[in-house]
């Protein structure tokens, strides 16, 4: 099949589909390319039971992510709150601890430790967010080392360390030795700082999309229609003289521009023509995905919440090291969500799915009590087996990897834009830096296109 169009969107995730109505409303003729047998990317739906969806990747909005939020009110979809009355489960330097609000009962030195560490986090943060990265203040000396190695150097205590290694794992799927500082501080900084990240009400995980956020993509590309081609996986792209032709198994087209809207290590795997120049292929050889395998426990109520629990729980020892309580707007049935994040993700895959799924009710036995080990349904997903996605819940840049390569991040090559939650400059890594990063490369082409139209009539 040969196709002509304007613009070739590859990739139907909410970077690739925003993209893609952005350019419609603006009169263009678009295609979009997406390789899976489905829209959303990482943003998945399943039926957990008969009728009732789950999220099985990316699922909440908080407050500040003005872009996704907009972006759901006007498809007519709608969210609630995720659940957080009672109490919450902390497990760290080996003490436990029953509390409400946003910090684990911890001794008062530990705390203390906690609250610098997260005011310089926060204080750097905010500067390498008000520019490029790359161009920040001291950011050679922040991208040369790791995150552990900035973790060890401020802060003093064990339980402090053990603590931001938790959140680190929570919030990237990676360890703190993976990235580099300066993209953890990015990242920071880009949502407006930790608390933001971490928190539940008032923070990144305050609500949800009844339905499931998949519906978002599933909603855009409705209205999209016959523009959104499944099952076209992109192998090559070749451009000459104003020209871009694009190899998807059997469909072959030709437009004038293209937005590339994967992730950094898929992009790398479409070879392109002519080959793209260093520096881009050696940013996107130094950002890896992160690790995460995700698992919703379905039992006949929420029996955490008669006891008091609002079924958040977090620890430092447990590979199952975060957990929310994930039951549908309804109420009914219990849902319980957790997380193998990083080394955990590891070395979970490695077991057999009987041997994981004891590992995550034993986790859930650990916090919640007995009633925890009978579930009536079990769903879990590594999204590093996924083809085209090899990770979740983003791609992270190694040490010394943005200041020597990271303006290629976002910068066109010919006719070859560049979106994905990755490359946006707030919200990096969630749903809202996707939203972002689609309505930029739009804008991108459209002033390419008119350019050359400009040229041509000039």
């Amino acid at each position: 099949m040969s196709e002509s169009t304007d613009v070739v969107v590859v990739g139907a995730g909410v970077a690739g589909l925003v993209a893609a109505r952005e350019l419609v409303r603006a009169g263009k003729e678009v295609l979009v390319l997406e390789a899976r047998k489905r829209v959303g990317g990482r943003l998945l739906s399943e039926d957990l039971l008969e009728g009732v969806p789950i999220e099985m990747g990316g699922q909440w909005v908080g407050p500040g992510q003005d872009r996704v939020l907009g972006l759901i009110a006007e498809l007519g979809l709608s969210t609630f709150p995720t659940y957080v009355a009672g109490q919450n489960i902390g497990e760290f330097g080996g003490t436990r601890s029953i509390y409400t609000g946003r910090i684990p009962k911890l001794n008062p030195l530990a705390l203390a430790d906690i609250g610098q560490a997260q005011l310089r986090l926060d204080r750097v943060a905010r500067a390498v967010a008000e520019r490029d990265p790359w161009l920040a203040r001291h950011a050679d000396q922040l991208d040369g080392q790791t995150f552990a190695t900035w973790m060890r150097r401020h802060t003093y205590t064990p339980t402090g360390r053990a603590f931001l290694r938790m959140v680190t794992e929570a919030v990237f799927a990676a360890e703190p030795e993976d990235m580099s500082a300066l993209w953890a501080a990015f990242y920071v900084g880009a949502a407006g700082g930790l608390d933001a990240l971490i928190d539940t009400e008032g923070g990144a995980q305050q609500d949800r999309v009844v339905g499931g956020s998949q519906r978002i993509a599933l909603t855009l590309a409705e209205q999209l229609g016959e523009r959104v081609l499944l099952d076209a996986p992109v192998t090559e792209l070749t451009w000459s003289d104003g020209e871009l032709h694009v190899s998807a198994g059997r469909t072959e087209v030709s437009a004038r521009r293209a937005v590339i809207a994967v992730p950094p290590p898929l992009a790398s795997r479409i070879r392109y023509l002519p080959g793209l120049p260093g520096g881009r292929d050696q940013l996107v050889q130094r950002m890896p995905m992160g690790r995460v395998i995700k698992i919703n426990v379905a039992y006949s109520e929420p029996f955490w919440r008669a006891r008091g629990f609002s079924g958040q729980a977090n620890s430092d020892r447990r590979p199952l090291g975060t957990v929310f309580d994930n039951t549908p707007q309804d109420g009914a049935p219990g849902v319980l969500v957790g997380f193998f994040e990083g080394k955990h993700a590891d070395a979970m895959s490695r077991l057999t799915p009987a041997a994981r799924r004891a590992q995550v009710l034993n986790d859930l036995v650990g916090y919640f009590g007995p009633a925890a080990a009978e579930p009536i349904a079990y769903l879990e997903r590594d999204w590093a087996e996924e083809e085209y996605s090899r990770g979740c819940y983003g791609a992270f840049a190694t040490p010394s990897t943005l200041t020597r390569f990271g303006s290629a991040l976002r910068a066109p090559i010919g006719p070859l834009h560049w979106a994905g939650t990755e490359t946006a400059t707030r919200w990096a890594g969630y749903i809202d830096g996707a939203v972002e990063s689609g309505e930029r490369a739009a804008r991108e082409v459209l002033a390419a296109l008119e350019g050359r139209n400009r040229a041509a009539v000039d």
